[in-house]
């Protein structure tokens, strides 16, 4: 596709997905904000649970500790932007900013589902080799996993600025480049782009898709294991009691990783702008803040130490 004559490299983005709604700005920065402000509060009380209580040291709250930040900061990526865009009525985002906003959105969301692969992989332990769960997943593995997590996302997030960075877009008259969407995501810049985006589309479905396929395949396999050694388990009390330890990972699993494939690795012909918007709301805001209440409701250890720590102002140390 050409560029037209006043396309340009560094423009001024506006995202104006919510510019056109029928529900009024103040409703949704109360609902956005209502959603930000439980997510940072469900995840600091998560992080000062397992910090601070010492029957929850063991590997698995280890790794959910270091999710929690994350998603902290997936929606502290996202929704701090969007709320300033409804409160003062301008959708107008730099390009400085929206890069930025990309590069942490990018870094925080594929180091969540790295995590999410490495708890199951920590789950596959716990259940299939017992006997040395503690000594293969110590704190040491647990933390050199995270920062392998972490260095991944970053260099993977790299390749997709740098793709990203010498692209033109067609701006309006006023050199303005729209954006329907409520960030800056990369499907909706690569739509407003003039330039050969086949370089972008295929770093997506090739190293991205290897990215979240890998992840995927592990948890499968992990899981695939785990239920055949649940199978293997003579009572049923065993059973129910390994079954629970994956229920809250495998309910974020089929959250997460199904709401990022309908948006990522469809062929655009197959899915419309506000599927997009609707699937990426639910990753970047629903997940974050269904996180900590999924793994608390559902985890005795984390309800008694939050109990704990509501009777008596304290946990055990």
């Amino acid at each position: 596709m050409g560029c037209a004559p006043n396309a340009s490299h560094s423009p001024v983005f506006l995202l104006l997905v919510f510019s056109g709604a029928k529900v009024p700005p103040v409703v949704l920065f109360v609902l956005f904000l209502a959603i930000y402000l439980t997510t940072v509060m469900g995840n600091v009380t998560l992080v000062l649970l397992i910090s601070r209580d010492s029957r929850l040291q063991s590997p698995m709250y280890y790794l959910l500790r270091g999710l929690s930040v994350i998603d902290m900061g997936l929606s502290t990526a996202i929704l701090p932007q969007l709320l300033a865009h409804l409160v003062t009525h301008d959708p107008v985002i730099p390009a400085a900013r929206c890069l930025a906003q990309f590069f942490f959105f990018y870094v925080f969301g594929v180091t969540d589902t790295l995590v999410i692969s490495v708890m199951a992989l920590d789950r596959h332990m716990a259940i299939c080799d017992p006997l040395h769960y503690h000594s293969v997943m110590n704190r040491q593995c647990c933390a050199r996993l995270l920062a392998l997590c972490w260095v991944v996302s970053v260099v993977h997030t790299m390749l997709h600025v740098g793709l990203l960075l010498p692209l033109s877009w067609a701006a309006d008259a006023e050199g303005n480049v729209r954006l329907l969407h409520f960030f800056c995501d990369h499907r909706p810049l690569l739509r407003a782009s003039c330039s050969d985006i086949r370089p972008n589309e295929l770093a997506i479905f090739l190293e991205g898709g290897f990215l979240m396929m890998g992840p995927c395949a592990l948890i499968v396999l992990s899981y695939v294991r785990i239920g055949a050694t649940i199978l293997r388990l003579p009572s049923a009390a065993g059973r129910r009691r390994a079954v629970s330890t994956c229920g809250s990972h495998l309910t974020m699993v089929g959250f997460f990783y199904g709401t990022i494939i309908w948006v990522y690795f469809q062929p655009p012909s197959q899915n419309s702008q506000d599927q997009d918007m609707v699937a990426s709301v639910m990753y970047t805001s629903i997940t974050p803040l269904a996180n900590p209440f999924v793994y608390s409701l559902r985890n005795k250890d984390v309800k008694s130490a939050l109990h704990r720590l509501l009777r008596g102002g304290r946990v055990a140390s």
